[in-house]
């Protein structure tokens, strides 16, 4: 797999979770793993010009999007001329993996002192390779303040990855989350991180190591220290009328580490009044039910549950098994290892969990659910895909997972979320 950043079960023989039965689709779709696209491929195609800026993308560059970073990246240094210079700020950098690649010039400018909702256009480059992009920022902040989320985790450089692209472009969402695992690059030999530079040509169109993350830390910056966090790999950022928490599953987080002592300052920062919404986004779920990484982030599930349940989290947006799975809302905070209590029941104040590591990787996917379906699990089944949450208002938000069903957009799954502050009724 490759490494994430972002964004189980236990057996029972009955859950008392007050909800329907869960459900686990009939649909098959073939099984066979298949590679990735060749570098040749129309999608990886580099831009036309000499030097021309290729992999641009951009994050936010605070918390709440009036600041935005854009990247890109150019094989050769050359200075603007000083009649083409702009007033952003920016940082030049490249590095070196195991021993035979070295990254183009990886340039990242933030520009700040936007405004809310509007569109910017942009240039790069210069002479011929001049290329010409737009972002629009976010909405302020607000309570009933609609925006729609795209879902995607564990996407890869497949032909199954292309169609999620083309699905989700067909979304029209206003951001896209992705949650962890994006190239794939270390399932080729040497980590070949040629694989990231098709990578970031494939999703330009939406966006002997021993350092960790090495090559997303240089590629993909985070606005990590407008929320407090002194590492890019845990943070948070306000979009619209939701809050968005993201943790890392493969830093340490117990207790009193760097990790637990944000979250713990975090969580007390949510303003709900202002963004009603609060979503978390970690790569290993911890509500799974195939027997894929099973039980991989239960140690996480124990160190951090309580605080998500106490500060009544909407949703949890997981990844790392590559196959759809919806829960109801359940708990397991009774348990102690000690008493018994080992089984989730319903519990109104906890999120859903959404395991959308389905986005179509070289690693095939996970079919290997475990029987019988246990009842906090909502809706399953293994196929590629993406998702989308259209929040509406304050109270409620519209929630589809889009099968790609061999090239066609299919809505497989859906349901009406309420949020857990203002209205906490659904029992999804």
């Amino acid at each position: 797999m490759a490494r994430a950043l972002l964004v189980l079960s236990l057996l029972a023989a009955s859950v008392a979770c007050g909800a329907d039965a869960g459900y686990t689709s009939p649909y098959r779709r073939s099984l066979q793993m298949l590679p990735d696209m060749p570098f040749d491929a129309d999608v990886f195609r580099a831009p036309p010009g000499t030097n021309a800026p290729e992999q641009v993308h951009i994050t936010l560059g605070d918390q709440t999007g009036r600041a935005m970073t854009v990247s890109w990246q150019r094989r050769a240094l050359r200075p603007l001329p000083d009649h083409l210079r702009r007033t952003a700020e920016g940082t030049v950098q490249t590095y070196t993996y195991g021993p035979s690649y070295k990254s183009g010039y990886i340039h990242h400018a933030t520009l700040t002192g936007l405004e809310y909702g509007t569109t910017y256009y942009y240039r790069l480059g210069f002479g011929y390779a001049i290329r010409t992009f737009s972002f629009k920022t976010p909405p302020k902040p607000g309570p009933d303040v609609p925006f729609k989320f795209g879902l995607i985790g564990d996407l890869g450089q497949t032909f199954h990855s292309n169609d999620t692209l083309t699905h989700y472009e067909a979304s029209k969402s206003d951001a896209v989350l992705f949650i962890g695992d994006l190239s794939y690059a270390d399932n080729h030999p040497e980590h070949d991180n040629r694989r990231w530079d098709s990578w970031g040509r494939f999703t330009e169109r939406v966006l002997g190591e021993t350092e960790p993350f090495k090559p997303f830390t240089a590629r993909y910056p985070t606005p990590f220290a407008a929320s407090g966090s002194d590492k890019p790999h845990w943070y948070s950022v306000k979009m619209a009328s939701a809050h968005v928490i993201v943790l890392a599953s493969y830093s340490a987080y117990g207790k009193y580490t760097p990790q637990w002592t944000w979250l713990e300052a975090e969580l007390k920062r949510v303003d709900r009044t202002v963004t009603p919404w609060l979503l978390v986004c970690v790569h290993s779920p911890w509500y799974n039910t195939n027997g894929y990484h099973y039980m991989e982030g239960e140690t996480m599930r124990v160190q951090f549950e309580q605080w998500l349940v106490d500060a009544k989290v909407d949703l949890v947006l997981a990844g790392h098994v590559h196959s759809y799975e919806r829960t109801h809302r359940v708990s397991n905070v009774a348990y102690d290892i000690a008493n018994g209590k080992a089984t989730p029941v319903f519990n109104a104040s906890a999120p859903v969990y959404v395991n959308i590591g389905d986005g179509g990787n070289i690693e095939g996917l996970a079919d290997n659910f475990r029987t019988p379906q246990p009842d906090y699990s909502a809706f399953r089944e293994a196929s590629f895909g993406h998702a989308t949450l259209e929040i509406m208002n304050r109270t409620h938000a519209y929630y589809e997972w889009h099968r790609n069903d061999d090239g066609v957009k299919v809505v497989a799954d859906s349901a009406w979320f309420t949020n857990r502050h203002y209205l906490p009724t659904d029992t999804n």
